[in-house]
């Protein structure tokens, strides 16, 4: 099988996104995604591996065909925006996207559960994004440990006290248990976790000028003004591996023994993008592809999340998750 048939697999063929930074969970987590399948022969996976060039996945052959790879140096790399927008240009017609962070842990039938959530979403509007901040797991021996906050829908709010600051229109997020069995309208997106119609990929590019901070809300919006509606579903079949303040395991781009090394460092390119984020949210520039649309306002959406960007005020049903459709 070539990676150029994932049609000849039906409407729901999955193309699974990866942006990995020098991730040891890399190589875990192309495995996880594959084994834990049911119809592993219908997921193709894009992946961006930026890692030293001594260190090589070792994945199985049988899984070759199914894996689209771009290496690039670690001292080359722009960020995680960049490096997910190159992911997403490796998707080739599938029926169906899922954008997930190089250090995912996946249940056994994870395909199966997503797609069917997809068509229940994709009902209440064929623009459909499925997100969230999944449970986390960690490794102990070597052996993925699911660390359970809940098995009901997980919503984003905007986190306590948060609130805008003069400088940029950064806010920060967290995610609340729900109980519902049905899917709950969302306000914002989890970039390591979302799942859409392969249409997402022509209607929604990945921004490569933003850098970290903000790329979540940057894209919600974008989805919103376009048209799209985000959901929260009941049990996502994914875990994430955290890494708090602090925290060890895995560098990242901004870490300060790689940055050193580079021609432009990690914080001319973090201020360049937040400056770009300001013009998106505070001042209304057009951006072009990567810009706001024209469906919904970013007055209908102060309506509905209360996140009011022109205002720069936060409501407190912000704070709050919603519950149902």
């Amino acid at each position: 099988m070539s990676n150029t048939s994932a049609g000849a697999l039906g409407q729901d063929s999955i193309f699974i996104s990866i942006a990995s930074f020098c991730d040891p969970l890399l190589e875990f987590t192309i495995r996880s995604a594959l084994s834990q399948a049911s119809r592993p022969e219908r997921v193709f996976i894009g992946v961006v591996d930026q890692q030293m060039p001594t260190l090589r996945l070792q994945i199985p052959e049988h899984y070759a065909q199914q894996l689209r790879m771009v290496h690039l140096h670690p001292l080359e790399a722009r960020g995680p925006c960049w490096a997910r927008a190159i992911a997403m240009s490796l998707y080739q017609g599938e029926r169906w996207f899922l954008q997930v962070d190089s250090h995912t842990w996946f249940e056994p039938g994870w395909d199966e559960r997503l797609v069917r959530w997809g068509h229940v979403c994709q009902a209440l509007n064929p623009r459909c994004l499925i997100t969230a901040y999944p449970n986390p797991f960690q490794m102990q021996d070597g052996q993925p440990v699911a660390q359970l906050v809940s098995k009901q829908v997980l919503a984003h709010v905007v986190k306590t006290d948060c609130v805008f600051t003069a400088d940029h229109p950064v806010l920060y997020f967290e995610a609340v248990p729900v109980a519902s069995n049905q899917p709950v309208l969302g306000l914002h997106i989890a970039a390591g976790c979302l799942f859409a119609p392969g249409e997402l990929v022509n209607a929604l590019p990945y921004d490569p000028f933003l850098y970290f901070h903000g790329e979540e809300q940057a894209f919600a919006l974008r989805a919103w003004t376009h048209g799209w509606d985000i959901f929260h579903v009941p049990a996502v079949p994914l875990y994430h591996h955290y890494v708090g303040p602090g925290g060890s395991g895995r560098p990242m781009h901004w870490s300060p023994e790689l940055d050193a090394q580079r021609q432009q460092r990690s914080g001319v390119l973090s201020e360049a993008a937040n400056h770009r984020l300001a013009n998106l949210l505070w001042h209304g520039k057009d951006l072009g592809a990567y810009g706001l649309g024209q469906a919904r306002s970013l007055a209908d959406y102060a309506t509905f999340s209360g996140i009011d960007y022109s205002a720069r005020s936060i409501a407190p049903l912000s704070y709050k998750a919603r519950f149902g459709y």
